[in-house]
């Protein structure tokens, strides 16, 4: 009966996170309808409001329509596995079904990838432990992000197994990262890599991520175009309420190769 308990809780927790993500769908898109002044000012406070689970700001009366999130507008192309893509102009939407762990690691940029980045996800991010573990047991090279919070500045560190994870120390995220003078091996000082998993809060189909406001990953990025004769491919991980009909951007960010979005029946 426990287990059961415990199985219906997480399921409530999930349907109440979809639904803060479709009202953050809503109000992104009406931000870029009615401009949206100092972007990073309400990025970091939206963030901030996601992260702890409080209400969204409502941009539309309920009896209104809202913007509905991006569907792939046809089928342009299948695989054996059934997950469908369709083209923006940076980057790709691909949706992964309800099973978005088995389809992250047979896509053909993982398997071809040996020194990979991946993010220690938050409540309100795709889970990326079971990830993580077949990094591993494919004999990959695992970075994970290390934020230095006064800054903007992130580093991509070696994590030694999946194990380790929960012995780091936590920050204000409720992040687990190694703590101040751990020194291990920076995946730019080592050679690079060839794969980086990114979180966020919105994406559209034309590759423009929204992130929680601090740009780590958009100055991470621009430090791997430097080191780097190959830049890294860049797959987002997001629920499919993440998917937005546009996001706002500014010059300096990043657009995301391709974005990998779960569609499961309970969303």
């Amino acid at each position: 009966m426990a287990a059961v308990g415990a199985g219906n809780a997480k399921l409530t927790q999930r349907a109440e996170l979809k639904q803060r993500l479709r009202t953050l769908s809503h109000f992104l898109t009406q931000k870029v309808r009615e401009g949206y002044g100092e972007l990073n000012a309400w990025k970091l406070g939206l963030g901030s409001r996601v992260c702890a689970g409080a209400p969204l700001p409502l941009v539309y009366e309920s009896s209104r329509v809202l913007a509905a999130p991006v569907r792939p507008a046809g089928r342009t192309g299948e695989n054996r596995k059934g997950m469908e893509k369709t083209k923006g102009v940076k980057g790709q939407l691909l949706c992964l079904g309800n099973r978005p762990t088995r389809e992250v690691i047979v896509h053909s940029q993982y398997q071809n990838s040996k020194r990979m980045s991946i993010f220690l996800s938050m409540q309100d991010e795709i889970e990326t432990e079971e990830i993580i573990k077949d990094i591993f047991k494919q004999d990959k090279i695992c970075f994970i992000p290390w934020y230095q919070f006064q800054s903007n500045h992130m580093d991509m560190v070696r994590l030694t197994s999946p194990e380790e994870i929960s012995l780091l120390p936590k920050t204000s995220w409720n992040i687990h990262q190694p703590a101040e003078g751990d020194v291990r091996e920076e995946a730019l000082s080592t050679g690079g890599l060839d794969l980086i998993f990114l979180p966020g809060l919105g994406f559209d189909k034309d590759g423009n991520r929204l992130g929680r406001g601090k740009g780590y990953y958009d100055t991470y990025l621009k430090c791997c175009v430097q080191h780097q004769e190959v830049k890294p491919y860049t797959l987002a991980l997001a629920f499919k309420e993440q998917i937005c009909l546009q996001v706002p951007v500014e010059e300096h960010d990043m657009k995301v190769d391709e974005v990998l979005y779960e569609d499961s029946p309970a969303s």
